[in-house]
């Protein structure tokens, strides 16, 4: 696995060696030309001074023999005219010293030669190593050439080859076909289907979903546009941008990726992944071929953050179960308040009819008091009571009852 540092928000991605080498290319592939170009330059400059050092260096060397075989020719002619004052009596010597000079002379002359035929030979080797390089540096830029011109090539014959009708629909399968071949073996747990969900108004093309034990760590909404060359209105990708976002948020996912082959030429978008999150958050533009490289890399950054994600939902399980605590005490606190406020005021209602019935029954009591003392002052008044009282008044009475009091004596 490799490690890519996004320049833009610094996060670390983790990427296995494919996706790598795919990133790699398009960053090299951007630069290429420009390197190329440069290098082209450079060489031509570095092969001319090379040329130039060589020279220099090579008439230095050939003046300073040139000087030491000087030297050694004067010093030689210096000894003949020795040999021939001293051989002037005898010409067979001085012939034989002449012959022995002019052959090492000769000797001197024919290794010079030499030399400069090995030195050229190694300058013209020299050339044509720095040939072969250039020409092998020409061969590589143009295959990539050759390759990026194939791949352009074929998608607008792609797009020629289809009816307008049919060509958004084309891409569409081109991006479920490439995932489908994958998704047993690189995403076997992954939801990735149409997106059918018009309720909100509009709709994307796929939504890429992934859970471990329940817990999404990722969530891609995908928007598939293509036309053909012949169409009237040429539409550019940012023309859909505002739309997928709107998307990507009512659908609630977290990333929004347009796989376009609109804008075929522009040199921006066949570059490689190109990051529109300064205009729309978490939104990249892509060509076809980078969409599984895409899925790859955001899939791969968002497990590490896994971890992270599941101490989040446990969190968030918590709070939710913390919520629904008290949501019940306030319920329970609700229902007793409510319960006690019923109950405090019948109490109170009997509290105020007891006290009614104590009053009440007070006035029983001073009631049946009063009747108790009236019922003395009669008992009093009857063990008070006389024939005599009763008749004070009545002579008459008194009277009947003396005869009959006497009647009842006599007999």
């Amino acid at each position: 696995m490799q490690e890519i540092k996004c320049p833009n928000c610094g996060e670390v991605f983790a990427v296995d060696e494919s996706g790598y080498a795919q990133i790699a290319k398009q960053v090299r592939d951007k630069e290429f030309e420009k390197e190329l170009k440069r290098r082209e330059d450079d060489f031509a400059q570095m092969k001319e001074n090379a040329l130039k050092l060589a020279q220099m260096e090579q008439n230095e060397k050939f003046a300073k023999e040139l000087s030491a075989k000087d030297a050694k020719l004067s010093e030689k002619d210096r000894l003949i005219g020795e040999l021939r004052a001293q051989a002037a009596g005898n010409e067979t010597e001085k012939k034989l010293a002449v012959s022995e000079v002019l052959n090492e002379k000769e000797k001197a002359l024919s290794e010079k030669a030499a030399e400069i035929a090995e030195l050229k030979s190694k300058l013209s080797n020299k050339e044509t190593e720095n040939e072969l390089k250039e020409q092998s540096l020409k061969k590589q830029y143009e295959d990539r050439l050759k390759l990026k011109d194939e791949q352009i090539e074929y998608y607008k014959d792609f797009k020629v080859r289809q009816s307008t009708k049919m060509i958004g629909e084309s891409l569409e399968m081109h991006c479920m076909n490439q995932f489908n071949a994958l998704r047993m073996t690189a995403f076997p747990n992954a939801y990735f289907e149409k997106d059918n969900d018009a309720r909100t108004g509009s709709k994307g093309d796929f939504i890429f979903r992934e859970a471990v034990d329940g817990v999404e760590f990722i969530s891609i909404m995908f928007e598939m546009k293509n036309e053909m060359d012949e169409t009237a209105t040429k539409h550019k990708n940012e023309d859909f941008l505002k739309e997928l976002d709107k998307d990507r948020r009512e659908k609630k996912c977290e990333y929004a990726v347009l796989v376009s082959l609109l804008e075929i030429d522009n040199e921006l978008y066949n570059n490689g992944i190109v990051d529109v999150s300064y205009k729309y958050e978490k939104m990249y533009v892509i060509r076809p071929q980078f969409f599984i490289p895409m899925i790859t890399l955001l899939r791969n950054a968002a497990m590490n953050s896994l971890q992270y994600r599941r101490e989040l939902e446990a969190a968030k399980h918590q709070q939710v179960d913390i919520l629904h605590f008290e949501e019940n005490m306030n319920a329970f606190k609700e229902g007793f308040a409510r319960n006690y406020r019923i109950a405090s005021t019948k109490f109170q209602t009997a509290i105020d009819e007891i006290d009614k019935t104590i009053t009440h029954l007070q006035k029983t009591k001073e009631a049946l008091l009063s009747s108790e003392n009236n019922l003395r002052l009669a008992n009093n008044k009857a063990e008070d009571l006389s024939i005599k009282r009763l008749t004070k008044n009545a002579p008459a009475v008194r009277e009947m009852f003396e005869e009959l009091r006497k009647e009842g004596s006599e007999e």
